[in-house]
């Protein structure tokens, strides 16, 4: 291999770990256009599942006769509805670090699902992430660390999705990329159109708005860059060891954490920063740990794709 394939892989994964890193805004921003998150992710998922589906037409066939597919649809669902509905409602600093929890659900559903018994290193990557979402969580107004708001508690929820959704594409690994692909899409489109009418009777969640060009334009171009971000993982994560694709793809959180505090959408207090710290030693832990036990390394929304 070449030198310059692997320098365009890193450059493929770094654009993926961009494109989502940034995900954040326009989602906000079609939230102050009338559509929320739920009905955005919904919409958008839509769009990129109808262009598979243009490609190659029998997929969803695949997907719905598989009934091993089926786990990986509710995860990748959940984890849509819990990290978009969060990064619009919430401080985005603090729902990416929440998020990202990795290291602790994955050991834990390892064992159960994978048959992986936790070793020394997974072990020290959960103490090592409990202590920093403690860091995140206790504020001086709360007396434990726990969830303050709806957004703290969606980024918890999405997050242990998130690992779920990891742990059971390493069980699907030898099922082809574009039916877990149409799975996952097909996830966050159902699960977040099913969130989005429960909240509408719960009075959490606004109806859809009225057709417009501003949002619908903008829905569009968010499905295009999840689209471009989706191609970009899948050349990359193609190339190089899962080690190194997991390593560069935690670049999303930097990317997250410093574009939401330049714009006004998070707030990195120095005890976030040291509990931040500490989940991402821990994540990059699990992440070098993963060469003898490669892991699929996938993006957070607007859609989870391998």
């Amino acid at each position: 291999m070449s030198r310059a394939v692997p320098a365009l892989a890193v450059a493929a994964l770094l654009s993926n770990a961009f494109c989502y890193g940034l995900s954040w805004w326009p989602f906000r921003q079609l939230q102050t256009l009338g559509l929320h998150p739920l009905w955005a992710t919904a919409l958008v998922d839509a769009l990129v599942l109808g262009g598979i589906v243009c490609m190659q037409p029998q997929v969803l066939a695949r997907v719905l006769g598989n009934r091993a597919l089926w786990p990986l649809l509710i995860a990748a669902g959940c984890t849509n509805v819990g990290f978009n509905w969060a990064v619009t409602i919430g401080d985005v600093v603090r729902v990416v670090l929440l998020f990202y929890l990795m290291p602790i659900w994955a050991a834990l559903l390892a064992w159960p699902l994978l048959g992986e018994r936790p070793t020394l290193r997974s072990l020290a990557c959960m103490v090592l992430a409990l202590a920093g979402v403690v860091m995140v969580l206790k504020t001086p107004d709360t007396p434990w660390p726990w969830p303050r708001d709806l957004a703290d508690a969606l980024a918890l929820g999405g997050g242990f999705s998130f690992a779920l959704t990891n742990v059971l594409l390493r069980r699907l690994r030898d099922s082809d990329a574009l039916s877990i692909t149409a799975t996952m899409l097909l996830g966050g489109t159902l699960l977040c159109a099913l969130a989005a009418g429960a909240g509408m009777q719960q009075g959490l969640v606004a109806a859809l708005p009225d057709p417009g060009l501003d949002w619908l334009l903008l829905a569009f171009g968010l499905a295009l860059m999840i689209g471009a971000g989706n191609l970009s993982l899948q050349y990359g994560a193609a190339r190089l060891p899962a080690r190194v694709t997991s390593v560069v793809m935690l670049c999303e959180v930097v990317f997250a954490s410093a574009s939401a505090v330049a714009l006004g959408a998070g707030v990195l207090t120095p005890r976030v920063a040291l509990g931040g710290a500490l989940i991402g030693a821990a994540a990059l832990l699990s992440a070098l740990s993963s060469g003898a036990n490669p892991q699929p390394s996938i993006p957070p929304p607007a859609t989870e794709t391998p």
